[in-house]
């Protein structure tokens, strides 16, 4: 089979994002046929944006993304609840990078509620032939060569997804999002120093949490023995959802305590 090569004419050679993986991405939720958390991940956008020194166009504001979706996701695609992966990538336009025009893409998960764990658990495992990072650009999410060897590796161990450690060997976060490790009334999370990431779906969790006095949210430096030590595991990703985790190796996990909590969460809105 011979290779296939695209021309200029058939390929937008614009686009960094294909090039050289150039782009942030933020996650938008829909709830009820509303936005819902959408001044926190708006300036999750700008700050990420600006952390890969984009050029930030004056109509990004926050009116601005309430109106295309209000229009184009909620009504004109009919989505009552779900979650709007949102991609802003840099153009080669401009006499340098940071000058360079941005562009956006989308795409739309439709779900049953957003902040609702979704019903099968996962098994994960934890990844050692890679760490992942702790430095800026390490909590926000743009291209990761890291994310996609596990993602491989988890499907060929017929795994949901890894556990990635940082260099230090401390649990950072797993593929798609960050871990909460619940014991007793503690729930300890891998600080953002440590390379989890930053996610306004999970702050708005355990903000609610320690609002109602709910449970001791506390931010750990969480050594990988320690994902075994836990009675409940809970992954937040702002890309997919809630997810309980149900096994790691030959652990197996409950997800009574974080049903209840989430529920708590879900029914404040």
């Amino acid at each position: 089979m011979e290779n296939q090569y695209f021309t200029s004419a058939e390929l937008n050679v614009k686009n960094r994002a294909f090039l050289s993986g150039d782009a942030v991405k933020v996650s938008f939720f829909v709830r009820d046929a509303k936005l819902i958390m959408d001044e926190e991940c708006y300036f999750f956008l700008m700050a990420s944006m600006r952390k890969m020194r984009m050029n930030i166009p004056l109509s990004y504001t926050l009116e601005f993304f309430q109106s295309i979706f209000n229009k184009v996701v909620i009504e004109e695609k009919g989505m009552k609840n779900g979650i709007i992966n949102f991609q802003v990538f840099r153009d080669t336009d401009g006499i340098t990078l940071s000058k360079s025009s941005v562009s956006y893409y989308y795409e739309i998960t439709e779900m049953e509620d957003v902040l609702s764990v979704h019903e099968r658990s996962l098994e994960l495992d934890l990844i050692k032939e890679i760490n992942v990072n702790n430095n800026l650009l390490s909590n926000i999410r743009v291209h990761s060569p890291e994310n996609i060897y596990g993602e491989i590796y988890a499907q060929e161990n017929d795994l949901d997804d890894v556990i990635f450690l940082n260099p230090s060997k401390r649990i950072a976060r797993a593929g798609t999002g960050n871990l909460l490790f619940l014991e007793g009334d503690v729930i300890k999370i891998p600080k953002q120093a440590e390379g989890a990431y930053i996610s306004p779906l999970m702050e708005n969790f355990v903000t609610f949490l320690h609002k109602n006095k709910l449970a001791d949210i506390q931010e750990h430096e969480i050594i990988a023995f320690e994902s075994q030590k836990a009675e409940e595991i809970l992954l937040i990703s702002d890309e997919k959802g809630l997810f309980s985790v149900g096994k790691i190796r030959n652990k197996t996990f409950v997800k009574n305590r974080f049903n209840e909590l989430t529920e708590a969460w879900r029914k404040s809105f």
